[in-house]
Parts: C-alpha cells; structure tokens; sequence
C-alpha cells in the first residue's frame, strides 16, 4: 500500500505479492485485477474494508489486497461477512466466491439477499469446480462436458441473478471478466447499501475450456443462449439490515447497540519494541483464555493488543494454539510467521509449531515444558520451565504464561492478574490467581 491517504492510494494489490497463483489464463485475474481498480476509484480505507473469501481458487485472492482480510470454509464466505457487517456496519465488506461456493452455501445466499445485509458478493463464475479437477458446479451450462458430466450436463443451470433478485437484493449484475466497465459496476454494487452481487462470467483455462472447447465468443453464446440477460438486472432502495437493526434498537430502548466499552489503562509497560507472543497447549488447557488475559492485561498496561486462536472443532482433545502481538503503536496485521516470545506446553502442538521454531533465532525465546525440552532444537534461547513447586497441572497455560510476563518484563504482573479476575466468578478468579502466584517458582 503506498500510504494511508485516501487521495494517494493507486492500488490495493500487496506489493509483496505482484503475482497472482491462477493458472495462465484464468478470469480470476482479470476480476481481481478489475476489484482493485474498483478500490483505487472508491479510495476506500483499507483499514476499513474487508475481504471474504472461502474455499476454491478464488480463495486465494485475499492475501493479494491489502486491506483486512478473512477466509474460512468453503460455502460460507457470506456468513463470515454477514457476521461482519452486523458486528460493525461501518465495514466495507467484500466477498469474493466461485460458483462452486454459491451451491455449496446457496441458503446463506438467499438469507442474505432476502435480509438485504449490505455486502457485496462477487462470483467468480467459471461454470466448473476449478481447484479439485473440474467437477461440474451449479451454473455448469446444460450440455457442459466436466469431470463429472463427460457426456454432457443434463442438469439446468443456476440463475444466481434471478435467484437473488427474487430474495430482494437490492443491486444485481451479470457480466463478463472481459467487460471493460466491471470496475465502475462493483464500485457501484460496493457503494449501494443494501445486498449487492455480481454474476461475473469467466474461463477456467484448466479445465472447462479444454473440456469445451470454449472461449470468449462462447462464453458470451452460452449466456445468450441461455436466455440470462447481463448488464445490471435490479437495483432496490431499501432499508440494510445491519443499520436497519441499530436504528430499531435504539429507538425502542433508547441506547445505541453494543455501546462503546473502553478499557482504561491503570499500568505502565517497560515494553519497547512490538512483542509477537506465541501460547501452544493442549486443548482444554485454558490456552484460549490465558491468551486473552495476556492481551487485556497488555491493554491495562497502555499496549495495543490482538489475539487470534486456532483450534480444533473436537472438545477436550487436540492442540489449542494463540497468537497475540503487544505493540505501542497500532497493530494492522496479525499473523506470526516468527514469535518473539513462544511456549510451548504439551506435546499435541508441537507438529504445528515446526514452520515458527526454524524461523526463530537467537533473539527470540522459547519456554517449554521440561519433558519437551529434549525434543526441540531451535537457535532461540531456550527456557525450560519447573514446575516441581508449583504443581498447578490443571492452570498450566495460566502459571507459564505469568512466568513468561514477568521473565519478558512484559507489563506489571498486576495487570495480569487484574485481566485474570475480570468477569470471572471469585471462586474461579481465586483459583486462577492461585495459579498466577505460582509462577515465582517456575522460572
């Protein structure tokens, strides 16, 4: 990103990353391509405005913006940026799916379109499922030779305009990624704001076009011949939800929804340079939560602070890891490719921390567990916890992590323990404390 200005910004591709990973040909480059220049015509703050994506080749296109980011399961990419937009209808949000994502989640399409949340949906629609081997999707055409329709698709195609038109969007559009006027159309779909969504034709070079024999002229002749119009096919003035929403609530209760809460700051911090802090336990160890005690104790103490977790969706049994980044300045990117600082505590998370070990070196600091210690080579400076006088089994995380605290001169112990007790019932807070107490004899 060149800067922060609105008025200088003249793209919001990564720098980073100038190449996309399509395959030669792909229309998901022309419509990524033609997004940005949508983006550069909006001058939008990046900040500000989130992409969504999910599984399948076009999933691949967040991490080629910069702007803020989020990508999950195949299918559900409008949930994820419906949950956005209702949290903070401030947000821009964008979600970029194929045509295999709409089938697979084709119900949080109609929800979203019939609640008119104020997304703007772009389907990279290249008729077929192009990442795992060109099965045929949805708005395969009738007759289509995929994967799995050699002789030819018996089934009608999806009409994802009329679809969503009749559910009440309020801006629907059908093109193709050769349409020189694409940018100006999303840069009005992401301007209205209500529903939006572009059905945006393309050529999957891999599969459908060598399958079809296909190409440009035919994309347009099977549109044609299917009898889906292009061009923009509604536009709605009608109320958006997330807004919508707000505005009923305050009126019925007289405050606003979610009113500001803010965290006041009643430590100092020692901490000079931005701290990427890495917690990997075993599931059900209370990683999750220990991690967010770090965070709002960093806050206490005047940090910005992030968290994000990864774990799995079985209960009790797995790895449970948690990134949490400690900055004086503002923090717009989360992830953690190298952690200054990263415990280690029991064995079901070591296989995951394989990539952030080798990229650690002598300035950074790894704490593990001492029947780990063996186990790890590392060039970082190794801290093995003892636990034999502070035999907390249970508050694991809690006792390592309040070691780690004061042995990293993080912020004052006490707002660690403030963060701990925060919300919590006394009886849990006194145990967890207890916990925290024990940390002066493990380091």
């Amino acid at each position: 990103m060149d800067t922060l200005t609105h008025s200088s910004i003249t793209t919001y591709r990564s720098l980073e990353r100038p190449k996309y990973p399509f395959c030669p040909g792909c229309g998901h480059t022309l419509t990524n391509d033609h997004l940005n220049a949508a983006l550069v015509q909006l001058q939008l703050d990046p900040r500000k405005t989130v992409v969504v994506t999910d599984i399948g080749c076009v999933g691949m296109s967040d991490q080629y913006f910069d702007v803020q980011a989020f990508h999950g399961l195949h299918g559900r990419a409008i949930t994820y940026a419906t949950g956005i937009k209702l949290a903070n209808p401030d947000l821009t949000v964008v979600v970029l799916m194929g045509d295999g994502g709409v089938g697979i989640g084709g119900a949080h399409l109609l929800n979203a379109a019939r609640r008119n949340i104020g997304i703007t949906v772009l389907v990279f629609n290249n008729l077929n499922f192009g990442m795992t081997g060109g099965q045929h999707s949805v708005t395969t055409p009738h007759g289509g030779r995929t994967a799995t329709t050699r002789g030819g698709n018996l089934e009608r195609p999806l009409d994802i305009c009329k679809t969503v038109a009749a559910a009440g969007a309020s801006y629907v559009y059908r093109g193709t990624a050769f349409d020189k006027d694409l940018p100006a159309r999303i840069a009005e779909a992401v301007q209205t704001p209500g529903f939006s969504l572009l059905d945006i034709w393309e050529l999957c070079t891999a599969y459908y076009v060598p399958n079809n024999n296909f190409s440009k002229g035919a994309l347009l002749q099977t549109m044609q011949g299917l009898g889906l119009a292009s061009g923009i096919l509604q536009r709605l003035d009608t109320p958006e939800l997330a807004r919508a929403y707000r505005e009923e609530y305050a009126e019925q209760r007289g405050k606003p929804v979610l009113p500001p809460s803010f965290i006041e700051k009643k430590y100092a911090s020692a901490l000079t340079a931005t701290t990427r802090v890495v917690l990997a336990g075993a599931a059900g160890g209370k990683v999750k939560s220990t991690a967010s005690a770090l965070a709002l104790g960093g806050m206490y103490a005047g940090l910005w602070a992030t968290q994000r977790d990864e774990y799995p969706v079985t209960v009790m049994t797995g790895s449970s890891i948690s990134e949490v980044i400690l900055s004086r300045d503002e923090i717009w990117f989360m992830g953690v490719a190298k952690p200054d600082l990263l415990a280690i505590l029991s064995p079901e998370c070591l296989s995951q921390m394989t990539s952030q070990l080798r990229a650690m070196d002598e300035t950074q600091t790894l704490y593990v567990v001492p029947e780990l210690a063996q186990q790890i080579q590392t060039r970082a400076h190794k801290i093995v916890f003892n636990f034999d006088r502070a035999p907390i089994k249970k508050s694991l995380a809690l006792t390592a992590t309040a070691a780690m605290v004061r042995h990293a001169n993080l912020f004052p112990l006490a707002a660690f323990r403030e963060a701990i007790s925060a919300g919590q019932p006394a009886e849990i807070a006194h145990e967890n404390l207890k916990a925290v107490d024990a940390s002066e004899f493990v380091i």
